[in-house]
C-alpha cells in the first residue's frame, strides 16, 4: 500500500450539460493561468491533449492511461500527479470510463513568466547548499503521489480559480508560487529516494545516504548535520528548504517504507519489523505505523499476504 493524497472533487457536469461525453472540458481562466476540468464517459483510447504551457494534471477520479515522452505507458489514479513541458502531446487511454464510472482530472496551464520569476526568485532569496544545485523544475521526473502539502496546495488553486472573489488573481498568483515550490521538493524526494543518484550536488545527500545506511537504527539530528558537514540549526533549514518536510519527518517516513518491505515476508514477526527499523519499543512504532499507514503493521501485512 502506497498512500496516496486525495484531492478534493468538484461535482461533475450536469448530463444536460455535457457537450461531449469524451473529455468534456469545462474552463477557469485567470490572469497567469487556466484550470481544466475533463470528465470522461465512455471508453476511448489514445486521445491527444497538447497545451501551449506547462501544465500541472491531477486525477480526481477514475483510472487513465496514459502515453508521454515516447516513455512505457502507465497507469494514472486519484492521488497522482503529471505535469508536462508546454506543446508536449499526451495521448490517453479510458480503459474504464462510463456514465456510471467517468473519470476526472484536472489539468492547471501555467504562464511560462510565472514559472521563470518563481525560480528566479528562490535562486536568488533563497539558494541551495552545492555547486550548481538551483531551484528548478525537472521534467523528467513528471510524475509522483501527492503528498499533503502539495494536495492541499492543489485544493488551494482550484477553489481560487473556481471562486468569485475580486482579489482570485492575487490570490492563486501566490498559489501558483507555493505550488512551484512544492512541486520541487516532491520531485526532489523522489530524486533522493534512489540510491543510485548521483547527479545532485547537495550536502544534504550525504545525510539522506546516511539515513539509508542507518535505517536499522536510532538516528540523531546531529549525526545528519554533522554528515552534511552543518550546524544542526542551519542543516535543519536547508533540508526543509530542498525536502519540503523536517529530517525527523524523512526519517520516520524511511523507516515506515523499510518495514513495509520487511512485512511483504509473511511469517516475520511485528515485533522482528519494529526492531529491524530501530524502533526499541514495539507499541510505539505500532501506533507511529497505525499513523503513518491507516493500518497497523500486522493489518498492513494481512492485506499485502492476501493480494
Amino acid at each position: 500500500m502506497s498512500i496516496r493524497n486525495l484531492l478534493d472533487t468538484p461535482k461533475l457536469t450536469n448530463e444536460k450539460s455535457l457537450k461531449t461525453l469524451v473529455e468534456n472540458r469545462t474552463i477557469f481562466s485567470l490572469e497567469h493561468c487556466e484550470l481544466n476540468i475533463f470528465e470522461t464517459y465512455q471508453k476511448s483510447d489514445l486521445v491527444p491533449l497538447k497545451f501551449n504551457d506547462l501544465v500541472v494534471t491531477s486525477m480526481l477520479r477514475g483510472k487513465k492511461i496514459m502515453h508521454l515522452l515516447d516513455d512505457p505507458q502507465f497507469e494514472y489514479l486519484p492521488g497522482e500527479t503529471v505535469i508536462v513541458p508546454s506543446n508536449v502531446e499526451m495521448k490517453i487511454d479510458f480503459p474504464e470510463a462510463s456514465k456510471a464510472t467517468p473519470t476526472q482530472c484536472i489539468a492547471l496551464a501555467i504562464d511560462s513568466k510565472v514559472i521563470t520569476d518563481t525560480l528566479t526568485f528562490l535562486n536568488e532569496r533563497y539558494p541551495k547548499e552545492g555547486n550548481n544545485n538551483h531551484w528548478k523544475l525537472d521534467y523528467e521526473n513528471y510524475f509522483f503521489y501527492n503528498n499533503i502539502e502539495l494536495t492541499n496546495t492543489i485544493n488551494k488553486l482550484i477553489k481560487e480559480c473556481m471562486g468569485t472573489s475580486i482579489t482570485k488573481d492575487a490570490l492563486a498568483d501566490l498559489t501558483l508560487q507555493e505550488l512551484i515550490i512544492r512541486i520541487i521538493q516532491t520531485q526532489t524526494v523522489k530524486r533522493f529516494d534512489d540510491i543510485k543518484v548521483i547527479d545532485i550536488d547537495s550536502p544534504i545527500m550525504a545525510s539522506i545516504q546516511y539515513v539509508k545506511n542507518n535505517i536499522h537504527n536510532p538516528i540523531q539530528m546531529k549525526e545528519l548535520s554533522n554528515e552534511a558537514c552543518m550546524s544542526t540549526a542551519s542543516f535543519y533549514r536547508n533540508f526543509k528548504r530542498e525536502l519540503g518536510m523536517s529530517p525527523i519527518e524523512y526519517i520516520l517516513n524511511e523507516k515506515i517504507k523499510f518495514a513495509k518491505k520487511l512485512l511483504s515476508n509473511p511469517k516475520i514477526q511485528i515485533n522482528e519489523v519494529s526492531y529491524a527499523t530501530g524502533f526499541e519499543d514495539c507499541n510505539y512504532f505500532i501506533r507511529l505505523f497505525k499513523k503513518h499507514e491507516g493500518v497497523t503493521p500486522k493489518q498492513y501485512q494481512l492485506m499485502h499476504f492476501s493480494n
